[in-house]
C-alpha cells in the first residue's frame, strides 16, 4: 500500500475522453495535455505500432498493404481490444512525458447505454495500459459538468453531446441522470452518409478524411442564407480515373438528412420522457449542445425549430467531456456520486 501511495505521489491522475474520433487527456492540476485522433497505424508483418494519433490520421487511406490504419473505437466503445490498450498506453506516457513508473488513477467517459461487457473491456484496457484504478463516468453527465451546467441543483438540465461515434442525450438533476439515451449515430455516420451520397449520385468515391472536410466546409442541418460550393477530388467509379466535382451545401444537407433526423428524434424522445417539473426548467434554460458533431452548421437552429426551445452551444464543445471528467477527478465526492459500476 505504501509503495502504491509512493507511485501515486510521482504520477498525476488522469481524466480521459476515449472517443471514437478523438482522444483527449486531462492531467490533474495541468489541464488538457493530449488532444489527438483515435487512430493507430500497425505494421501487419511485425505487429509493431508505426504511429498513433495525429501522425496516424495523416496516413489514413495512404498506407501500403502491409501497414494498416486502425480506428480501435467504434460507436463509442472498444472494437479492437489490443490496439486500444496500446493506444491508451501511448497517450498515458505522452500525458506524463516519461516512460516508466506511471500508474495513475484514471477516470474515463463512456456512452450512457454501454453494456457490462463493454464496460469491462474499457476497464481492462486502461488497467493493462498502466492504470492503478479505473473509474467510469457517463459522457453526457461529464459534458454537462464541462459545459458549466449546475448539475448538483434540484433543477432539470438537458445536454446533447454529439461525438464521433455516439450522440448522448441526457436530462440531469441533483447530480443524477433522470433520463439518458445514447444513439450510435454521430459525426462518423455523417461522414459515411456523405461518402455514400456522392457514390450513389455521382459515381464518385472519396475517402474518410475528404468526407470529414466536406462536412466541416459545406455541411449543414438547416437552410443557409448564402449558398456555399466546394470542389471535391475523388475517383470516378465508372472511368476509374481521378475527378473533380463541385458540390453545394444543399446537396450535402440532403446527404446528411438521415443522421441529422436521428439526432433530432433522440432529442424529441428525451423531451417526451422528461417529468413535467423538469420540463419547465428546460423550457427556461434550454438545451445545451456539446461534442464535435454539434459544430455542424445550423444544428442548433434545426433543434430550436423542431423543439421550440432555446438551444445553446457549449463554450468549448470539443472539450466539454474531458473538462467535466477532469473536474470530477479533482472532486472525489462528486466522482463517487457520478461514477458507474
Amino acid at each position: 500500500m505504501a509503495f502504491a501511495s509512493f507511485l501515486r505521489y510521482f504520477s498525476n491522475d488522469l481524466a480521459i475522453d476515449l472517443g471514437t474520433a478523438n482522444t483527449l487527456v486531462y492531467a490533474r492540476n495541468k489541464g488538457i495535455v493530449v488532444r489527438e485522433p483515435s487512430v493507430v497505424v500497425v505494421n501487419k508483418m511485425t505487429n509493431r505500432i508505426e504511429a498513433v494519433g495525429s501522425e496516424a490520421k495523416a496516413m489514413l487511406g495512404r498506407t501500403p498493404g502491409n501497414i494498416q490504419s486502425i480506428r480501435p473505437m467504434k460507436d463509442g466503445v472498444i472494437a479492437d481490444f489490443e490496439v486500444t490498450e496500446r493506444m491508451l498506453e501511448y497517450f498515458i506516457k505522452k500525458a506524463h512525458g516519461r516512460k516508466m513508473y506511471v500508474h495513475p488513477r484514471i477516470v474515463i467517459g463512456v456512452p450512457s447505454e454501454i453494456t457490462q461487457v463493454e464496460k469491462r473491456a474499457v476497464r481492462d484496457s486502461a488497467t493493462r495500459a498502466g492504470a492503478s484504478e479505473v473509474f467510469l463516468v457517463e459522457q453526457a453527465m461529464m459534458a454537462a459538468i464541462g459545459a458549466g451546467l449546475p448539475i448538483t441543483e434540484p433543477s432539470g438540465n438537458m445536454i446533447v453531446d454529439v461525438g464521433g461515434g455516439t450522440t448522448d442525450v441526457a436530462v440531469i438533476s441533483l447530480a443524477g441522470t433522470v433520463y439518458s439515451r445514447s444513439v450510435r449515430i454521430a459525426g462518423n455516420e455523417m461522414d459515411d452518409a456523405i461518402i455514400q451520397y456522392l457514390k450513389r449520385k455521382y459515381n464518385l468515391l472519396i475517402g474518410e478524411r475528404s468526407s470529414e472536410l466536406v462536412k466541416m466546409d459545406v455541411g449543414s442541418a438547416f437552410h443557409l442564407k448564402e449558398e456555399i460550393k466546394l470542389e471535391i477530388k475523388g475517383r470516378d467509379l465508372i472511368e476509374g480515373v481521378p475527378r473533380i466535382l463541385t458540390v453545394t451545401d444543399e446537396e450535402i444537407r440532403e446527404a446528411l438528412t438521415e443522421p441529422v433526423n436521428t439526432i433530432v428524434e433522440a432529442v424529441r424522445m428525451a423531451l417526451e420522457r422528461t417529468p413535467p417539473e423538469l420540463s419547465a426548467d428546460i423550457m427556461d434554460k434550454g438545451i445545451v449542445l456539446s461534442g464535435g458533431g454539434s459544430l455542424l452548421r445550423g444544428l442548433d437552429q434545426r433543434l430550436r425549430t423542431e423543439t421550440g426551445l432555446p438551444v445553446v452551444l457549449a463554450e468549448d464543445p470539443l472539450s466539454s467531456v474531458v473538462l467535466g471528467t477532469g473536474r470530477v477527478l479533482e472532486d472525489i465526492d462528486l466522482l463517487r456520486k457520478v461514477s458507474i459500476r
